[in-house]
């Protein structure tokens, strides 16, 4: 029997295809995992399976590692379903519905952020969603800042910094990135692992970006940029330039921001949910991967501009829509994403089922990960284990 020393064990046997995201596994046929605490400690053969505290037989179904959704705005209040909707009537996207987001969130009490909050990390649980990093940037004051991150804190495995979200209405630039960079960045700190920019047309521009990605820097913290999402721009390069984590949109991108992140650590973090509601061209995810670059798959969930949790719905957009293989997609959505948070290596990796990752497992109603794409739209979550315990 695998020993309980750090908690009880559960064996899921009779697996009939699992997705480990171990180099060179593949899908692995009639298999089982063995979960103990927190962790994974066994992954084989079915026949060879250890014993364990207790066993779930799931019947010849497809395992994966849990999603991690590696870019979300979750910390909000307030609804733009009239902004859609003018979109869906020909109205392009533009940054301008930020502001209607953060006249929301300021008035929401403490108490309505956490439960929106904790209803949509519910929501994306309930869907195989097992590790979530969310960011602030809808409150754009010291103390509306400094609340987003500590709410975000209390529940979320990552949170980020985005006081560099918009130029709040009436403010001058030079004096908010005064802000942000000092008064505001040491209220969040504490509560953050890292500071992200909007490097867009009506945000910030490639110098305003890199002044606060530096005063992050200088803070211990790590760097992600939203860039490249509305027109070709100086994002990609900006964060190659300060090795940043991720760049995330990638939806226009010149030959020589592909060459530079395929040769960069930089992951290019790719939002289909939201090119499709903003209707923007869908990232070049083949063009990225043919050139060596490592790509993630997130939703971008927030009220404007991307509404969903649902990881499984990018998964099959980039397989029927962007020329992915439905492998690919699920690395990407899974242990690319590990990868743009940095959590993809050692004791506690999540995104992928090995001895020791976290034990973050997502079983289908479905013989094969195939089934995400081919049967879009289509709930096939049968269970969740989270950390190794069974959350949905």
């Amino acid at each position: 029997m695998v020993g309980d020393m750090t908690g009880r064990s559960t064996l899921l046997t009779n697996i009939g295809e699992l997705t480990t995201n171990e180099p060179g596994l593949g899908r692995l046929r009639d298999a089982a995992l063995v979960l103990e605490g927190e962790r994974v400690a066994w992954v084989g053969e079915a026949a060879a399976a250890p014993l364990a505290d207790e066993a779930v037989d799931v019947a010849g179904r497809a395992v994966l590692p849990g999603w991690v959704d590696s870019h979300t705005h979750l910390v909000f209040a307030g609804d733009r379903t009239a902004e859609f909707e003018a979109r869906m009537a020909g109205a392009p996207y533009t940054a301008g519905g930020i502001a209607v987001t953060v006249a929301a969130t300021r008035e929401a009490s403490d108490e309505e952020l956490a439960a929106t909050l904790a209803r949509h990390l519910a929501e994306a649980a309930r869907q195989g969603t097992t590790c979530v990093e969310t960011k602030t940037g809808y409150g754009l004051t010291v103390a509306d800042e400094r609340r987003a991150a500590r709410i975000a804190a209390d529940v979320a495995d990552e949170v980020t910094f985005l006081g560099a979200h918009l130029v709040p209405e009436g403010t001058d630039p030079g004096s908010y990135l005064d802000l942000v960079c000092g008064e505001m960045l040491d209220a969040v700190a504490g509560y953050v692992r890292w500071a992200d920019v909007f490097c867009e047309t009506g945000a910030f521009d490639e110098e305003q970006n890199a002044r606060v990605l530096r005063a992050a820097a200088d803070r211990g913290l790590g760097l992600r940029v939203h860039g490249n999402q509305l027109g070709r721009g100086p994002g990609v390069r900006l964060a190659v330039r300060h090795g940043a984590a991720s760049v995330d949109h990638c939806t226009h991108l010149a030959d020589a921001d592909v060459e530079a992140l395929a040769g960069s650590d930089t992951v290019a973090t790719l939002l289909p949910a939201c090119d499709l509601s903003t209707r923007q061209p869908l990232a070049p995810a083949r063009r990225l991967l043919d050139a060596g670059a490592t790509i993630a798959l997130a939703t971008n969930a927030n009220p404007g501009s991307s509404y969903t949790t649902s990881m499984a719905f990018c998964v099959a957009t980039a397989v029927l829509q962007m020329g992915l293989s439905v492998d690919e997609a699920v690395w990407a959505a899974t242990a690319g994403g590990a990868r743009a948070l940095r959590r993809d290596a050692g004791d506690g990796a999540v995104g992928v089922l090995r001895v020791g990752a976290r034990a973050d497992v997502h079983v289908l109603d479905a013989p094969s990960v195939t089934h995400l794409a081919y049967r879009p739209g289509v709930p096939l979550t049968w269970a969740v284990w989270r950390e190794g315990r069974r959350v949905s």
